[in-house]
């Protein structure tokens, strides 16, 4: 075993891969409150060979309480409202909140009038808005890329 993953270091380094020139990283703590599953199998496939966003320092967490972004995709339930907030409150200041989807940013949601609450910006601050039903993984991978190069308190509306 240690024999192949030395291997494996050396054929890295052989192949002279690019480095990302973005500096720093976020970690993502993914929420879904309310969503028909779209956003979150476009989100899964930046995490594929193909995007990779981990080479450039962006990383789902499993704890807000280590997370420097909020994503959340779907409408907010009424269900999904305090275990939300209580994310929220759990992260590390400063912090970021992204709205992924339609549903999220309360274009056309799914669902009963009384059982939502409404988009993620009737709760808190959004700073980060990728619209689509569903959003293509291109467009997710520019929009977290750009939210990794900007300090944090500068919203970016993507509508």
């Amino acid at each position: 075993m240690l024999t192949l993953l030395r291997d494996l270091r050396r054929l890295r380094s052989g192949l002279a891969l690019p480095r990302p020139e973005r500096p720093g990283s976020l970690a993502i703590r993914h929420v879904d409150a309310g969503s028909c599953n779209g956003c979150e199998h476009e989100l899964v496939l930046t995490s594929s060979p193909h995007y990779d966003l981990q080479r450039f320092g962006l990383g789902l967490v499993a704890s807000p309480r280590h997370a420097d972004v909020l994503l959340v995709t779907g409408t907010v339930t009424t269900r999904m409202r305090e275990p939300l907030l209580t994310a929220y409150r759990a992260m590390p200041e400063p912090r970021r909140v992204a709205a992924l989807g339609d549903c999220a940013l309360g274009c056309h949601p799914l669902g009963t009038a009384s059982e939502l609450v409404g988009p993620v910006d009737a709760l808190f601050p959004v700073d980060l808005r990728i619209p689509g039903c569903p959003p293509t993984p291109d467009a997710i991978a520019a929009a977290l890329l750009e939210l990794l190069d900007r300090p944090a308190g500068r919203r970016l509306g993507r509508t």
